[in-house]
């Protein structure tokens, strides 16, 4: 059974940052073999891609209102996946989720959530105005 940990939520003031992290465990899981992504969630509403990352890491995706704000990067030797925040808003309160996927070419990636096989139990972001 994969288990996906995220830390480093919490509450923070308009223009602070956050580093968010996601550490995966198992027995039998190559991390590496998956596609990493970020979701945000926030009441009411569907789940939103803010970032995917491909298994070698060196191929990245972010929507639109993250861009030049947030980077997802990923540890492969230590299992973990990383989303820097940096001058966060009030509307990116939200649940963030972290999520793994299979992928069978190393740059790739996913941004569709039915494409993911596994989910951390999400993280509070709130920023406050």
């Amino acid at each position: 059974q994969v288990q996906l940990v995220e830390s480093g939520g919490g509450s923070v003031q308009a223009g602070g940052s956050l580093r968010l992290s996601c550490a995966a465990s198992a027995r039998t899981f190559t991390f590496s073999s998956h596609g990493m992504v970020w979701f945000l969630q926030a009441p009411a509403k569907e789940r939103v891609c803010v970032a995917a990352i491909s298994g070698s890491g060196d191929n990245t995706y972010y929507t639109d209102s993250v861009k030049g704000r947030f980077t997802i990067s990923r540890d492969n030797a230590k299992n973990t996946v990383y989303l820097q925040m940096n001058s966060l808003k009030p509307e990116d309160t939200a649940v963030y989720y972290c999520a793994a996927g299979r992928i069978y070419y190393s740059r790739s990636y996913y941004t569709a959530p039915d494409r993911y096989d596994y989910w951390g139990q999400g993280t509070q972001v709130t920023v406050s105005s």
